[in-house]
């Protein structure tokens, strides 16, 4: 039988934009075992003076996070910041709303802000749009970015931290148009508190950037009418807007589950055009780009979450155990954030350690990857540089909910700095491996030097405390390049990761 074909055209003037790095950022909430047990458990034997866990960091510095959303999520929509910091003995124990737990305040403002630096990353702050507004808003900007002199300045030296942490990027609140939140509100009244908080925050430090919340996604009755009512109350005083977007399998129909993207691409051209809208209503010469803040796939821990006793202290929540496909849609994800690098700026996978995320503790024991841990990986290590817009011939599929859906899903990166040319590739065929033929002519001395491949014959397979190995990628692709062609098979379900450089 003849193998399915595949093929590309790559030229470095063919080019979308410039990566932001924060694309590949994160997200810590306090919720479930993301802080305590995650980050922070100072009783654990690799824990350092200040409680956090080095593995955990040496884990999250190999995947070069340059920013990490902090404290929520929901959470945030019910937390007084002021809880957060000064003597760790003195600080209030809170019933926390959004998740039905005790918050112990162990970890806040500063000890983030620690943390953030141990792992070589910036942190994105939010703000409490939902029971609190300006008022808490303008302090905590004061508290954590003004040098001194002041009274929540000198608050912050008296803690301990005569320097400012300098925190660049702010959140305005979090799906404040969800029903579940704390402090819900309609898209005229958050649109009023956001642009006041956005005004007085930047009057207390102008160099701040400001993301305004959009819909908690696209199943919301109100979107995208709620993206263009609070733009147009805030336009002029914010930088970006936030998506969030979850998948998964419930249905246990994997080619529909591969095609997750496709949705995600549709919602950020959607947001896209609204923001452009508002931009020429207010006849504005500033654009608003997209912050992707919470983005994975997430399914697995529903049923359990339901079953925890409430008003425990950081009890497992929304634990998910990935598998091989869940990988695969996490590569898609990934590609389709680069494919937009021109407007999405900001992207932040949710979460980082425990609550659906990459990398799982166990309380006194280790740390391990998941199985997305590794399309994350190779993306923010090898996805430096500037997009490419390559052109594609695929074969393409049907599925519940999608038409035409390319069996290759592709972009590459061009790190001109480096010479590097990396080619990011996900095949999803459940039968049949995919022969890709590349054009890369234009790239006159460069050679394949890896050609990475994430695999396993069973899509289910995950990785798992005791077997923390049993999906892991491999070096033995089989991409070369000659003439100005690269050749190379992607196998069926696979993750490929192909880098070249000029010799």
């Amino acid at each position: 039988m003849t193998m399915k074909k595949s093929r590309m055209v790559l030229e470095p003037e063919f080019q979308i934009a410039e990566v932001d790095n924060r694309i590949y950022g994160s997200f810590i909430e306090h919720l479930g075992r993301a802080v305590y047990e995650g980050i922070y458990e100072p009783d654990h034997p690799l824990a350092n003076e200040d409680g956090f866990r080095m593995d955990v960091v040496e884990l999250v510095k190999e995947l070069q996070v340059p920013i990490v959303r902090y404290p929520g999520g929901n959470f945030v929509s019910g937390y007084n910041w002021e809880d957060g910091v000064g003597p760790k003995e003195v600080r209030k124990r809170r019933l926390e709303l959004a998740w039905r737990t005790i918050e112990t305040n162990q970890v806040g403002t500063n000890e983030f802000a620690d943390w953030a630096k141990l792992v070589n990353s910036e942190v994105m702050m939010a703000v409490n749009l939902g029971t609190r507004g300006v008022d808490a808003a303008r302090n905590l900007v004061e508290y954590c970015n003004h040098p001194s002199g002041t009274y929540w300045s000198d608050l912050r030296v008296s803690h301990g931290y005569r320097e400012p942490h300098k925190i660049k990027t702010w959140c305005l609140g979090n799906e404040m148009d969800g029903p579940w939140q704390i402090g819900h509100k309609t898209a005229d009244e958050y649109g009023r508190v956001a642009l006041e908080a956005a005004k007085v925050m930047k009057w207390v430090d102008p160099s701040i950037d400001l993301v305004l919340c959009g819909s908690s996604g696209t199943q919301m009755p109100t979107f995208p009418q709620w993206e263009a009512t609070v733009l147009d109350h805030a336009y002029d005083h914010v930088d970006y807007i936030s998506l969030h977007r979850y998948y998964g399998n419930r249905d246990g129909d994997t080619a529909n589950f591969l095609a997750s993207s496709l949705d995600m691409e549709q919602f950020i051209h959607t947001v896209v055009s609204t923001c452009d809208y508002i931009k020429a209503k207010k006849r504005s010469n500033k654009t608003v780009n997209l912050s992707f803040d919470e983005w994975n796939v997430w399914f697995h821990s529903n049923e359990a979450d339901t079953k925890i006793e409430p008003w425990s202290i950081a009890p497992p929540q929304l634990e998910d155990i990935y598998t091989m496909e869940d990988a695969l849609v996490v590569g898609s994800m990934l590609i389709t954030l680069l494919k937009h690098a021109d407007r999405v700026k900001i992207a932040c996978l949710a979460q980082l350690v425990n609550v659906i995320a990459p990398i799982m503790t166990t309380a006194g024991g280790g740390a391990w990857k998941q199985t997305i841990y590794y399309p994350y990986l190779h993306a923010s290590r090898y996805g430096r540089g500037r997009v490419l817009n390559p052109l594609i011939s695929s074969p393409k599929y049907d599925s519940k909910d999608f038409t035409d859906v390319p069996v290759l899903d592709s972009t590459a990166v061009f790190n001109e700095e480096k010479q590097e040319l990396t080619i990011f590739a996900v095949n999803r065929d459940m039968v049949d491996a995919l022969q890709l033929e590349c054009d890369v002519r234009s790239f006159d001395g460069y050679q394949v030097v890896e050609h990475i491949v994430l695999e396993h014959e069973d899509i289910k397979a995950r990785n798992t405390h005791d077997e923390p190995n049993r999906v892991v990628p491999h070096n033995r692709g089989s991409a070369k390049a000659n003439d100005g062609s690269l050749e190379c098979v992607l196998p069926k379900l696979s993750w490929n990761v192909i880098r070249l450089r000029k010799k």
